[in-house]
């Protein structure tokens, strides 16, 4: 299966890597055609282009895999991928949770898949598992650490002793925080995973923009020594519940107890966990950020494409 790879930074050349590398039969069934870079001083080798129309326009391409991030051009990219009759894969949770509704309509009308295992959890097979769930029965509510950034920024304050600003810089040094980090620190990040995570568990559309959310800018070392003294710490929780008729959900810090493995959650990792009646608690911790991780998960849902499989 020939692929149109849009993006050839941390993800896209993880990307790239794992297809190339060739270290299963699934993966030796895939090929990147093409990569789409924004600037000429990226091209760096024959499949590399600048211009998304060799992409777009070769009718070889049959999927496309978008590992651009944000808004624009990602959207107008991904939908006339759909318009086209291109099956998507994408890892862009900010462009997925706005346009989710107008994007799975697209492929629905023109009979291709659009997949974002990537989008949620990094490396962590979150969404796969949710509709394995619901096989069975529908998910309750789920909760969990969606951001390694502020896990990571919380549990360095919480060791050290020290306060966010620092922190944050270290965060930044490490390579687990963007230069301009509000996305992750005020939640907004989260945000757009918990909006994805509702529509694959319990199939409801949900506006990001209707998420209460708080972030982690406003925390200071007292208030970790303040919870460590109660026999509990603070971790940035995603949080939803299905009701039926409405469903509530939220991002926010939270003083979660030692005795919660989430509290136990290390460094810069994910951990999320779902509720159903028979099975209970299902919990996934991993990476859930960083090229390779985050990658994988990608070339999981292009092996799906190529498969033809459109849900577990």
């Amino acid at each position: 299966m020939k692929i149109g790879l849009l993006g050839h930074g941390v993800v896209g050349s993880g990307v790239a890597e794992i297809i190339d590398s060739g270290r299963s039969a699934e993966v030796k069934d895939l090929r990147v055609e093409k990569m789409l870079v924004r600037t000429r001083q990226e091209v760096t080798e024959a499949r590399i282009t600048t211009e998304v129309s060799e992409i777009l326009d070769d009718p070889e391409i049959e999927v496309i895999a978008e590992c651009m991030g944000g808004l624009e051009p990602a959207h107008t990219y991904v939908k006339t991928a759909l318009e086209y009759g291109k099956s998507v894969v994408s890892s862009n949770k900010k462009m997925l949770a706005a346009y989710y509704s107008e994007l799975m309509e697209i492929a629905e009308k023109n009979h291709v898949m659009l997949r974002m295992e990537a989008a949620v959890g990094g490396g962590i097979p979150w969404m796969e598992n949710l509709m394995r769930i619901r096989r069975i029965e529908p998910i309750d509510s789920f909760r969990g650490i969606f951001n390694g950034t502020t896990n990571y920024i919380l549990s360095a304050m919480k060791e050290e002793q020290k306060e966010f600003d620092e922190m944050l810089k270290g965060a930044q040094a490490a390579g687990y925080a963007e230069r301009n980090p509000g996305d992750d620190i005020d939640g907004f990040d989260v945000r757009y995973k918990v909006a994805l995570t509702c529509a694959q568990a319990f199939d409801a559309l949900v506006d990001p923009s209707d998420i209460p959310t708080f972030g982690i800018r406003n925390i200071h070392s007292e208030d970790l020594l303040h919870a460590e003294e109660r026999n509990r710490t603070i971790k940035l929780i995603g949080w939803a519940e299905d009701h039926g008729d409405l469903v509530m959900a939220m991002v926010m810090p939270v003083f979660v107890k030692d005795s919660d493995y989430l509290s136990r959650i290390p460094c810069n990792l994910n951990g999320i966990e779902s509720f159903s009646r028979t099975l209970g608690k299902a919990g996934f911790v991993g990476q859930g950020a960083g090229s390779l991780p985050t990658a994988h998960a990608v070339v999981q849902d292009l092996i799906d494409v190529s498969e033809g499989r459109k849900e577990v």
